[in-house]
């Protein structure tokens, strides 16, 4: 080496690597973020959708259970309502998801690359929309478990 070259920024080849890939790890943990409240928002918006749905159907329920309906076949009812929404919007993203997968597939085997993780990763495809249905059911369950309590005498008289 030259004596008059002087080294002036030593580090090791991992620390090297962990300083490049700072940014994409702030980058990841961001878009985590992003997906948790996003998550977090469609199932205060199921919650909301399916509560005015019980709302609007208030006379109906009422006159159900004037019939004889128990609770059980109430609280059916309106988590069916819920399950058939969460079945199709769980199948139109993944069939977006695929699509997209494809479309970008370049820029996302480098993502996954530095994620550690591959773009067909049954854990990521599998387990995102589950853990997105079984949110959605449980928000869907506190509107159903209202239902339950409409008076029939008070909602036929409405």
């Amino acid at each position: 080496m030259d004596d008059k070259v002087r080294p002036f920024s030593t580090r090791s080849m991992p620390e090297q690597i962990d300083e490049l890939m700072f940014p994409v790890k702030v980058a990841l943990g961001t878009y985590a973020f992003i997906g948790f409240f996003g998550l977090i928002l469609a199932s205060v918006g199921l919650a909301g959708v399916t509560a005015y749905s019980v709302s609007q159907r208030r006379r109906e329920i009422g006159i159900r259970v004037a019939l004889g309906a128990r609770g059980g076949d109430v609280l059916g009812l309106v988590m069916k309502e819920g399950a058939v929404l969460i079945t199709i919007g769980t199948i139109l993203g993944l069939l977006a998801a695929r699509a997209l997968i494809r479309v970008m597939s370049a820029a996302l085997s480098q993502i996954a690359k530095t994620a550690g993780t591959s773009t067909s990763d049954p854990m990521l495809l599998i387990g995102a929309p589950l853990i997105l249905a079984v949110l959605a059911l449980v928000a869907c369950y506190v509107p159903a478990r209202k239902s339950m309590r409409i008076d029939p005498v008070v909602a036929l008289r409405e």
